[in-house]
């Protein structure tokens, strides 16, 4: 692995996928994966260049002198004049691998090519620390994907058709990834430590989430059918005293586990079941709770009876039992399992799940059959719980479907445990409240979350193919997908953690922008310049100004030179001109190049800024110098358009601005997106009393827009926005609240008419 550089343009033709000679099953299969692990590794290494950018930075913000200074910022000027070439390049070399998986392997160790001693060189400490680095993190992210690897390494062996690859090997590996890296790096011409700096931020942002990324490539290979039910299975040790022993041991942890999770609920404030009231905490409880919730639905049913009174009882039908309930619901389960397919729609409803069974049930018995009084009200519980959910569901979200084939195995739990109704930490209603989560109707359609969905679906598919009664399943499956999402608000938080940072520091900017236009202002105010000289300073000068506020302060012995400069080049050029300090003309050269001016054009506007007010000018020069600078870009300058002076606002705006301000980080948001009135929820990450500038993401924690507090209060005003209150409880939780007030209100309204009939 070399640290040289290579010449721009030097690029060499790649074989690809489309001229491969391979299978045309094994070239489909192969091009799935490569759009999925290069539209994965793009964003990922467009993270990776822009943290870079970040320390190249901050190193050169925290130079110990003015030289490794220039270096810093000339590394950053050439990483952003070459960074688009790395990607390309690194896709490139991935594609290049995918191509030759058929190729004749030669293991490293087999090479025994003989030296000659004119070959004999001694390696430069850079080849050796470069070697070292991006070895190190193959190794390390290897381990923590060596089970995604292993059986990644088994279906390659089928798409190459030879034996299993190990991860040195794999393609799409992290030792090859970190090969494709360092050799991509050479198109940026950056020297050994540059690169190391970038090697540390491909490992921290760009393989961060490699074990996920394993894992879907494992899954996306399943799904196109090789080797689809591949699976890890450990040798068993034969069961001993001392395994016995380990069993009691983890049975006794389990029951440990729960018994401090039952003291957790004990000490939080329960609100699961039934309004505001305290949740159950022991069975029989539950059962009373349950009690309660059947004669809400016997209120439902008599008020909804006398709305519909020619509707006829029907005759009395042989009842089922739980047991009859429970062993059909599995039967129904169990086809569903076996025929699960992408055109294979699960019931849309609780109730169709309920005619089929019934259906199911007289077909094998010969005549009609009815379910008991509390299985029914278990399955109108469920479908009112599902109606409500619904209502916040988009309904063309992948999670739909998820949502329906649950419905069978909710049931079962429903039937057998009366807790998912009144606890809201069941396992099952855990589940669900995470699968509805992910297509609730405030997510935009570009927020879907590949990754998720396939974890959302790997946990249904487990509940599926294996509930058979045991609430461990649901636990289970619920471990794994909790375990994701925590992943994922980490990531979002540290995501939107660096978007917050780099909005104060804007903020910064502009606050320093402003205070160097005023000094300024103020030290020209009674003098009167040529109109060049102040657009040196306006402009130039200016930014010198800028950044000395940023770096030092306005505490700091930097900034009082450079005010006292500012000053005397004013006082040099008035219509009383005074003669100059001979270090003036160099002290602004020095501070032009650390703004980013070259050498020629810092020393040339020195020259003009203490030249005085009867220098002679050559015009041409003049002329060329003023295109100069107008072409430059300003320090900070992000080609934002200029905002619009402000109008008045009216009162109801006013109201909603000072809202606005007094509101905490976090408040969500939701935007009407369309006539529709459909709408996206955005977070209020943060806002700059001072600049009037609010920072909004997504529930990724990715910059999604910026708006001025004032804009935003007059769509506020407008209806185009509003705020959400702070919500109690999860989705699923909230719409049991919503399907217990329908239910109350049943009652209230039954009662209601119950005391006008006696009144009577």
């Amino acid at each position: 692995m070399s640290a040289s550089f290579e010449p721009l343009g030097s690029a060499v033709a790649r074989p690809t996928l489309a001229a491969a000679p391979l299978p045309r099953r094994v070239r489909r299969v192969l091009e799935h994966l490569y759009a999925l692990v290069s539209d994965d590794m793009a964003r990922a290494l467009e993270r990776m260049l822009a943290d870079f950018e970040q320390q190249l930075f901050r190193l050169a913000d925290h130079a110990r002198n003015p030289g490794l200074q220039a270096v810093h910022f000339e590394t950053l000027r050439i990483v952003r004049l070459n960074r688009a070439d790395l990607i390309p390049r690194f896709l490139g070399g991935l594609e290049s691998g995918l191509c030759q998986i058929r190729d004749p392997y030669v293991a490293p160790d087999q090479l025994h090519v003989p030296l000659q001693f004119r070959e004999l060189r001694l390696v430069d400490d850079s080849e050796i620390s470069e070697e070292s680095v991006m070895r190190g993190i193959a190794v390390r992210h290897e381990s923590r994907a060596g089970l995604a690897l292993h059986l990644l390494g088994q279906r390659f062996g089928v798409l190459a058709g030879a034996p299993a690859f190990d991860a040195e090997r794999l393609p799409v590996g992290p030792h090859r990834l970190a090969h494709l890296l360092a050799d991509a790096a050479r198109v940026l011409q950056i020297d050994v430590d540059a690169r190391l700096t970038l090697f540390r931020s491909f490992d921290q942002q760009a393989m961060a989430g490699y074990a996920q990324l394993a894992e879907t490539m494992n899954a996306l290979l399943a799904r196109e059918n090789i080797l689809p039910g591949l699976a890890f299975v450990p040798i068993r040790i034969r069961p001993t005293l001392q395994a016995d022993l380990s069993g009691e041991t983890a049975q006794a942890r389990r029951e440990g586990r729960a018994a401090a999770a039952e003291a957790r609920d004990a000490q939080r404030p329960h609100t699961g079941w039934y309004g505001d009231a305290p949740a159950p905490r022991d069975e029989e409880d539950e059962t009373s709770a349950f009690v309660s919730l059947q004669e809400l639905l016997a209120s439902r049913r008599d008020l909804l009876g006398k709305l519909r009174p020619g509707v006829a009882e029907a005759a009395p039908q042989p009842q089922l039992s739980t047991a009859d309930v429970l062993s059909a619901l599995a039967k129904l389960q169990s086809a569903a399992t076996r025929t699960a397919a992408p055109h294979a729609a699960p019931p849309a409803s609780v109730q169709d799940v309920r005619q089929a069974l019934l259906v199911q049930t007289r077909q094998q018995r010969g005549q009609a059959t009815a379910m008991s009084r509390e299985d029914s009200d278990a399955f109108e519980l469920l479908s009112l719980l599902y109606a409500e959910i619904g209502r916040e569901l988009r309904q063309d979200a992948p999670s739909a479907g998820l949502m329906n084939r649950l419905q069978v195995p909710l049931l079962r739990v429903a039937l057998q445990d009366r807790g998912f109704f009144v606890r809201s930490q069941h396992p099952a209603r855990q589940l669900l409240n995470a699968v509805a989560e992910a297509g609730a109707t405030w997510l935009a359609d570009d927020e879907a979350d590949p990754q998720l969905n396939d974890q959302l679906r790997h946990a249904v598919d487990h509940v599926v193919e294996h509930y058979q009664g045991d609430a461990a399943v649901f636990e289970a499956a619920n471990h794994r997908l909790q375990d994701h999402l925590q992943a994922m608000a980490r990531k979002a938080e540290v995501t939107e953690r660096r978007h917050v940072e780099a909005a104060r520091g804007k903020e910064k900017l502009e606050l320093a922008k402003h205070r160097a236009a005023q000094v300024i202002e103020e030290a020209v105010h009674d003098h009167k310049l040529p109109k060049f000289l102040r657009s040196l300073l306006t402009q130039a000068w200016s930014d010198v100004l800028t950044l000395s506020l940023l770096r030092h302060g306005e505490d700091s012995d930097d900034w009082r030179r450079h005010l006292a400069a500012t000053h005397e080049i004013v006082a040099a050029n008035g219509p009383q001109a005074r003669a100059i300090d001979q270090a003036l003309p160099g002290q602004i050269e020095h501070a032009l190049s650390l703004v980013g001016y070259h050498a020629d054009d810092a020393s040339e506007i020195a020259r003009r800024l203490t030249a005085g007010p009867n220098a002679d000018e050559d015009p041409a020069s003049r002329t060329e110098l003023a295109m100069k600078l107008k072409a430059r870009a300003r320090l900070g300058e992000d080609n934002a358009p200029a905002r619009a002076p402000a109008t008045p606002r009216s009162a109801e705006e006013q109201a909603a601005y000072e809202r606005l301000r007094l509101l905490p980080f976090g408040t969500w948001f939701e935007f009407v997106t369309n006539q529709q009135g459909d709408f996206v929820r955005r977070r209020l990450s943060w806002f700059s009393p001072v600049t009037d500038n609010s920072l909004f993401v997504n529930q990724r924690g990715q910059r999604v827009g910026e708006h001025s507090l004032d804009s935003l209060a007059r769509m506020v005003a407008a209806g185009q926005a509003r705020i959400v209150p702070a919500e109690r409880g999860r989705l699923v939780d909230r719409a049991w609240h919503s399907a217990l007030n329908a239910l109350k209100n049943f009652a209230r309204r039954k009662h209601k008419d119950a005391t006008t009939e006696d009144a009577t």
